[in-house]
């Protein structure tokens, strides 16, 4: 019997790699995506992408959506808090098994780990040591598209924000910075590829400095014809 799991999803290039690997593997059944949506701002938490977006992406994926609202500049006990209410579901509802997309940082994966521990359940990680260069010319070679809506200035500049991800971008990032931006240097929000079933429309807009962190606000478009 097939595995059912579901897919922490953060909307961005490594969620969506991570979820397409997973698909190809027929042990598994993936019953839905899982987004931390911040209260007020409605968005996707650190990536910034609007809800109404990321609304809009599950459509194009066939996949239920399950949403933890936390509140802004949330505590990480806070945030621990509404995450157990919502694993607590799932795990009610049969499933033991939860995705992540994480590529190699130890603590970060001994944190997953350890969130899902007392609930007996347990965390998978399909892109784990893949070399993130190989990994990134993969994303792009299969024909997916992303658009960065978040970076961290002190590893890189606005020149990086709002742009589409191709080999040219990777080429430009400093050496300093990991090609899939595995330690927080940008996000990104994926509207297009083989797992979708249409092309997200949005437009670039603004681009809005919080400090440390610039974001870049992506607005929807009614259609994709209709130039809004």
């Amino acid at each position: 019997m097939k595995e059912r799991m579901v897919v922490s999803w953060s909307g961005g290039k490594d969620s969506t790699m991570a979820l397409y690997k997973i698909l190809q593997d027929n042990r598994y059944i993936v019953d839905s995506l899982l987004t931390t949506v911040t209260e007020g701002y409605n968005r996707i938490s650190i990536h910034g992408v609007r809800e109404t977006l990321l609304v809009e992406q599950a459509k194009c994926l066939g996949l239920p959506l399950r949403k933890v609202y936390i509140p802004q500049n949330s505590s990480n006990e806070v945030y621990q808090e509404r995450m157990n209410e919502q694993l607590i579901q799932i795990k009610a509802e049969g499933i033991d098994t939860v995705l992540f997309g994480d590529i190699f940082l130890e603590d970060v994966r001994i944190y997953r780990e350890k969130l899902l521990m007392p609930l007996d359940m347990k965390a998978i990680f399909p892109l784990w040591g893949i070399p993130t260069k190989e990994l990134i010319e993969e994303f792009i070679g299969l024909g997916f598209e992303t658009v960065t809506t978040c970076i961290d200035t002190e590893k890189l500049t606005d020149v990086f924000l709002g742009r589409f991800i191709d080999y040219a971008f990777i080429n430009e990032l400093p050496e300093n910075v990991d090609p899939c931006g595995e330690n927080g240097e940008f996000h990104t929000f994926t509207f297009a590829g083989p797992i979708f079933k249409q092309k997200i429309p949005f437009r670039i807009g603004e681009k809005v400095d919080r400090g440390r962190f610039h974001f870049c606000e992506l607005a929807e478009k009614i259609s994709p014809d209709s130039g809004t």
